[in-house]
């Protein structure tokens, strides 16, 4: 018995860079079935390549410059 299960949409803190072992940001999904993970820094490095061989992008490096809400009590 085989059991698949969908892979989230979603990146979290769980899914680290397949090249230095940073948080991944950028998920790349290939055309013989694999995906594979990038933080930022490597991301915009192999972007150009990546999107050139890849069958989807998700994207999610614009939470970096999401700003933080700080409350003052």
């Amino acid at each position: 018995m085989t059991t698949a299960v969908a892979p989230s949409t979603s990146l979290s803190a769980v899914d680290r860079c397949d090249r230095c072992g940073a948080q991944a940001y950028l998920r790349v999904e290939l055309s013989g079935g694999g995906e594979l993970l990038f933080c930022a820094h490597h991301a915009r490095e192999h972007g150009d390549k990546l999107r050139e061989i890849a069958v989807h992008v998700h994207d999610e490096t614009e939470k970096l410059s999401d700003t933080p809400t700080v409350t003052t009590d």
